[in-house]
């Protein structure tokens, strides 16, 4: 791996740089599955489900996109919603309820591999930015002790405030690079999800690089990838 070709590596944080993508799986699934047990509904949610419908995108977008899989359709409502309620938001809000408590009370810690990269990269001087489709991503980079390596970070709360598109538009990340000051050729992607190796090769990055923690190597390849690794720590 030829760093010296690169400025830049934005990385996606769940399921790349901690192990957290496990822990939105398990909220989502229990959040989905609740709601289609009370509806009557016997095909129950599951992880493919998770890697089709859910993985990488805004909070909000997952929960339209599984609910349209199952021919299923719900009212908005507003992110204001209360997590009791059937809407697209409270659906969201009940989720992010469950994940939020267990991020409080079990913490978080990082992939060793995602460690070593990132010091890597900083003591070589490259720059370096987080675009996180989750609103919890300040939270999961303090838990983790790692959010003095990340001057830029683009994740939900940032990409509604600038009226961004979420993954796999390519558009949070190339805000990123904008705010990091380099050219999106000059800049790495790296992703775990389909969606977010799709929005890196959109936006004409310079390398994409998936990290395969369930989605499957053959699947990031398709979506754009130019390289897949199970562990950062191969990069070094």
């Amino acid at each position: 791996m030829d760093w010296d070709q690169y400025d830049a590596v934005l990385f996606d944080l769940d399921g790349v740089i901690t192990p957290t993508a496990v822990v939105h799986m398990h909220a989502w699934s229990k959040m989905f599955n609740d709601f289609l047990t009370a509806r009557g509904i016997e095909e129950p949610y599951t992880d493919q489900d998770y890697y089709d419908y859910v993985d990488g995108k805004p909070r909000y977008d997952g929960v339209r996109s599984f609910l349209a899989s199952r021919g299923l359709e719900l009212p908005d409502g507003d992110p204001s919603d209360p997590s009791t309620d059937d809407t697209v938001c409270g659906l969201g809000n009940r989720k992010n309820d469950a994940f939020s408590e267990v991020l409080r009370t079990e913490g978080v810690e990082p992939y060793p591999g995602s460690v070593r990269l990132v010091e890597a990269l900083v003591e070589r001087g490259t720059k370096l930015a987080v675009v996180s489709s989750s609103r919890n991503a300040p939270a999961v980079l303090e838990t983790a002790g790692l959010r003095q390596h990340f001057p830029v970070l683009v994740d939900g709360n940032v990409a509604a405030e600038k009226g961004l598109r979420g993954k796999p538009a390519p558009a949070t990340f190339l805000e990123a690079a904008t705010e990091l000051g380099v050219e999106a050729s000059r800049a790495v992607v790296v992703e775990d999800a389909t969606s977010g190796v799709e929005a890196g090769s959109a936006g004409g990055f310079g390398l994409v690089v998936g990290v395969d923690r369930g989605a499957g190597e053959d699947a990031l390849l398709r979506a754009g990838a130019h390289r897949v690794v199970t562990d950062l720590a191969e990069l070094i």
